[in-house]
């Protein structure tokens, strides 16, 4: 027997009902950069409008779309068991227990808790018992802590001690950070030469370098060390900024004699126009700021950069002046790799001291930082990102 026809009340339901299932269909598949609520464009966009028009013409058009050496659109999948070779690393002091707890507990939120990637923790001194206690509570991972050999750490008893005294009165007068500090120095020449051949360390090939009292802002959903190692990546930083002139005042002609020396360590494709703006004749003092490397030790461990080390080292410059390891490392870097082999984690909000670099536009959003956008250091007077930028010529020309 035939159906009775549909009343009026039945196809009306029957319609809403299939609006709602479309509307529903829609919001599910409109793509988030677009789907935004008005409510969430005003809360967002508002804060980050003044930063985003002044990086309008330097983004890439297709924001979507990654580059060699800006993008990061890469998602984590967590049925994937594929980790890199890789640790985070820390120098610290016993009584620098309280930042190094801040710093691990927010790496760990925003990143690690997710990939479980083990810690190395390094000091020259032994590490108490409370400092072990208070940071292995904080994470899953594996924990290690070890001593630094004491050869390796000490100034070496060839440095002519009266030369390098005058050398620290002098920066101590010129009123430099750390100008009369032995134990500065002895850190930044074992985080130049040393620290990637510590026994706890061999096993690795990745590491990320983080230090006590800093500030990672960002939701960090993908593996920056698989990242690096699938695009043939070699060093990762977050913020560049010119280093003191006075605590390097011959360090760049040390670097031009070891070119002269070994042309056949140099990259054809590097990033001398990154360090200098005169093809080589000068430096301009820009540096990554390694207290935020993720980089590969095999470099630093190779060849090149060994034979660049022992050259350095043999001037004494770590004691008779104050070299860096951030130079040091940009320089090596900069010279004996390709320039696509240098990554800007753009996407990961980082500060030490007053210095932040805060992602923009969707990358803040999707990030769900916690910074200010406008409290950013890319673009400020004293920062080298232009320099870096200045290397692809195809994406800001």
């Amino acid at each position: 027997m035939a159906h009775p026809l549909l009343t009026t009340a039945h196809r009306r339901s029957i319609i809403i009902a299939l609006i709602t299932v479309l509307c529903v269909c829609y919001f599910m598949v409109i793509s988030p950069e677009d789907g935004y609520l008005s409510s969430k464009i005003l809360s967002t966009e508002q804060s980050v409008h003044k930063v985003d028009k002044t990086l309008l013409n330097l983004a890439s058009p297709a924001e979507n779309e990654p580059s060699h050496s800006f993008g990061n659109d890469i998602s984590h999948d967590p049925s994937s068991p594929r980790r890199a070779n890789a640790t985070l690393v820390m120098l610290a002091r016993n009584s620098d227990l309280d930042g190094v707890i801040s710093s691990v507990e927010q790496l760990e939120s925003k990143f690690n808790h997710k990939f479980n990637y083990p810690w190395v923790f390094l000091n020259d001194e032994p590490f108490s018992f409370e400092f072990k206690r208070r940071v292995k509570v904080l994470t899953d991972a594996d924990v290690s802590f070890g001593l630094i050999p004491h050869e390796t750490w000490v100034q070496p008893p060839w440095i002519d001690e009266e030369r390098a005294r005058k050398g620290r009165d002098i920066l101590i007068k010129e009123g430099v950070i750390y100008g009369g500090s032995v134990s500065y120095r002895n850190m930044c020449r074992y985080n130049s030469g040393f620290f990637f051949h510590h026994e706890l360390l061999t096993p690795y090939k990745w590491y990320w370098r983080v230090e006590p009292d800093v500030r990672f802002y960002c939701d960090i959903e993908y593996d920056p060390f698989l990242f690096m190692e699938d695009r043939d990546k070699i060093y990762g930083f977050t913020i560049s900024m010119p280093e003191w002139e006075p605590t390097i005042t011959s360090l760049w002609s040390v670097v031009k004699e070891f070119i002269s020396d070994h042309p056949e360590y140099v990259s054809p494709n590097n990033s001398m126009d990154f360090i200098s703006d005169d093809a080589g004749d000068t430096y301009n003092m820009c540096h990554f700021w390694s207290n935020f490397e993720i980089a590969d030790m095999d470099f630093w461990r190779g060849e090149a950069y060994t034979k660049f080390f022992n050259y350095l080292e043999n001037t004494g410059g770590f004691y008779y002046e104050r070299w860096g390891d951030a130079p040091i490392h940009s320089i090596a870097a900069a010279l004996f790799t390709r320039k696509d082999q240098i990554h800007f984690f753009k996407d990961i909000g980082y500060k030490h001291a007053e210095f932040a670099h805060c992602p923009q536009g969707r990358q803040w959003r999707e990030g769900h930082c916690s910074c200010n956008p406008n409290d950013n250091f890319d673009f400020a007077q004293n920062s080298c990102l232009r320099y870096f930028m200045r290397l692809d010529d195809w994406m800001f020309g």
